[in-house]
């Protein structure tokens, strides 16, 4: 069985914020994907498309890592800490909501 996490986070940015969010999010993947168990890292924006209307965030990182512990040392990494620090808990920050959640591929048994 697969022990691959998959990431989807998501941000919201705080008005007028998007292009600078979407920046500062793309200055992280370099990094994390020089990291140990990193299989795919990448920011990605909405588009409109009239076969995939749904409602989401606009920018959303999706994320495939090798193991549980390959996520979870990218997530302590300071440079991804202070991003959260700073733009999604600080008052300054860019981002106005944001939604963190990973997934396994394997069955619950």
């Amino acid at each position: 069985m697969s022990k691959k996490i998959y990431c989807t986070a998501s941000f919201k940015p705080k008005a007028g914020k998007d292009k600078e969010l979407f920046k500062v999010l793309q200055s992280l993947e370099p990094n994390s994907l020089r990291e140990e168990g990193c299989i795919q890292y990448v920011v990605t924006r909405k588009v409109a498309s009239p076969f995939a209307e749904g409602v989401s965030f606009p920018i959303v990182f999706h994320e495939v890592w090798a193991d549980k512990e390959s996520f979870e040392t990218h997530c302590q990494r300071r440079e991804i800490s202070d991003f959260f620090e700073i733009h999604c808990l600080g008052e300054a920050g860019l981002v106005e909501d944001y939604n963190v959640c990973v997934y396994s591929d394997e069955p619950e048994e």
